[in-house]
């Protein structure tokens, strides 16, 4: 295994908590059958990851009410509520994210797959989005993970080798992305669990 000198961390849901439950348990009065069928049949997550990808949220939002008439005020609230779908930071991946950063030995950058229209509300919420040495976004490039070019864009943009680089995040699909391209990782599933292997692997 080669040496680390790079962490590419991930954003939703490893430092930030989003989920869009907080919005729609509410409006569906904590009916989770109701609310997982809106999610499946209606605002999907494939269609939110098109607008990940740069699709304009306007545009997208005029599409499906296009598609669901009848369901347009529950669709108008996907991107007219999003930041009550923001939770807080992660505190414990946070802290692991500042030790890391004070460390000399590496180079820390964010990849994430996030909206260009709604990413500058987290830029101006979460104050350790400006610790990064650069953060990559998807809607900014007008593609996303899992896609190859999405991660030869950051190796570029921070001249990094591929091998001694460390991905971090929650989506299986964008691990196994990032692994094509010779990348280590680590699949996010709690902070505890993450400092665990970043100790196993002599980085923290």
């Amino acid at each position: 295994m080669k040496t680390i000198n790079t962490i590419i961390f991930d954003l939703g849901n490893v430092l930030i908590d989003w989920n869009p439950e907080y919005v729609y348990l509410d409006v569906f009065e904590g009916n989770r059958k109701k609310m997982d069928w809106f999610f499946t049949e209606i605002c999907t997550m494939d269609w939110n990851e098109n607008q990940d990808a740069g699709y304009p949220l306007q545009q997208a939002t005029a599409d499906r009410v296009a598609l669901f008439p009848q369901y347009e005020n529950w669709i108008r609230m996907y991107y007219g509520r999003w930041e009550e779908m923001l939770g807080g930071a992660i505190g414990a991946s946070v802290e692991i994210l500042r030790l890391l950063i004070e460390d000399p030995r590496y180079k820390v950058v964010a990849l994430t797959n996030w909206s260009a229209e709604t990413f500058p509300i987290a830029l101006e919420r979460f104050e350790f989005l400006h610790w990064f040495e650069g953060i990559v976004v998807s809607g900014e490039e007008k593609t996303r993970k899992p896609f190859r070019e999405i991660y030869q864009i950051t190796l570029d943009r921070f001249d990094l080798t591929a091998e001694n680089c460390l991905f971090i995040d929650d989506n299986f699909r964008n691990i196994e992305g990032a692994q094509k391209l010779g990348i280590q990782t680590h699949h996010f599933s709690n902070p505890q669990a993450l400092a665990t292997d970043l100790n196993e692997r002599g980085i923290l």
